[in-house]
């Protein structure tokens, strides 16, 4: 039995791993196409990332500073919105609680697709009356973000202040502290797990994200990352799959470096705000 549990386990990680190896190595083989990549490794050649730095028609650290800093504000913004309005609906008792969680909960099942064309509508209208929010911004493009993601973290959120006691905050209120001090002196502190799970979500999707990214932004110099590194294999006699390869495995960089160092906030996160609804 244990010889088959250790089976399935490298079996597993050999599915998980090899996607991994067959980018690298296609990222280190200087012909730059898939089929050579098949023999792994059998060449091996840095030219790939040094065209990836020198390509004035394709700006990768143009791209990846884009992407970097929709992500992070991103990030930030969905902590901070969606934890004010865990907040409320956790702590606060007013008419239309209920049936606002409802509707959260609602929204979320929609496919994400069915709102592509009146993003791009609402966007275009947005433009010829306050161009900073319109399309073609990277101001939209995270107010885009923000909104789609606002039901889902201020539902998980929501659940994980359910698990923090109650008792403390009347604690804090026989002291003497405001709902303001509360919130940011004693929950959020303890809510720092979930806080971690929403910010590292937020900024992983982003970086991923390409239809929405690609629809917003018009303007090459601010498009995202993933956006940028489609440019080039999207035309049909000009496809270089070794430079692709080289950006994908530089731009996964961060998130790497975010989980290695998040991973123990991971797990407490996403079970203990599943504690309660």
């Amino acid at each position: 039995m244990r010889a088959l549990r250790h089976l399935i386990g490298m079996a597993a990680v050999a599915v998980a791993v090899f996607p991994l190896v067959f980018v690298v190595s296609a990222s280190l083989n200087p012909q730059g196409t898939l089929t050579g990549s098949n023999a792994l490794f059998s060449e091996i050649s840095l030219e790939h990332y040094v065209t990836l730095f020198r390509d004035s028609l394709h700006p990768f650290p143009l791209w990846f500073l884009n992407s970097l800093v929709i992500g992070l504000t991103t990030s930030a913004g969905s902590v901070f919105l969606g934890v004010c309005a865990a907040y409320a609906f956790s702590r606060f008792r007013f008419r239309g609680r209920r049936a606002g969680l409802v509707g959260l909960v609602f929204v979320q099942l929609f496919p994400q697709v069915l709102a592509y064309v009146a993003i791009f509508l609402l966007l275009s209208a947005f433009k010829e009356v306050f161009p900073p929010l319109g399309l073609g911004s990277r101001l939209g493009l995270v107010m885009v973000y923000l909104g789609g993601a606002l039901g889902v973290n201020t539902y998980l959120m929501k659940g994980f202040l359910d698990s923090i006691p109650r008792e403390l905050d009347e604690s804090a209120q026989i002291d003497g502290a405001s709902h303001v001090r509360i919130f940011f002196r004693v929950l959020l502190p303890l809510a720092a797990p979930i806080l971690v799970v929403v910010a590292l979500f937020s900024f992983v999707a982003t970086m991923n994200d390409f239809v929405i990214a690609g629809l917003v932004l018009t303007d090459p110099d601010q498009q995202t990352l993933a956006v940028g590194l489609y440019q080039l294999i999207s035309y049909q006699f000009g496809q270089n799959w070794g430079v692709f390869a080289a950006g994908a495995l530089l731009g996964s960089l961060p998130v790497l470096v975010l989980f290695q160092f998040l991973q123990r906030y991971i797990v407490g996160g996403l079970t203990s705000g599943a504690v309660k609804s």
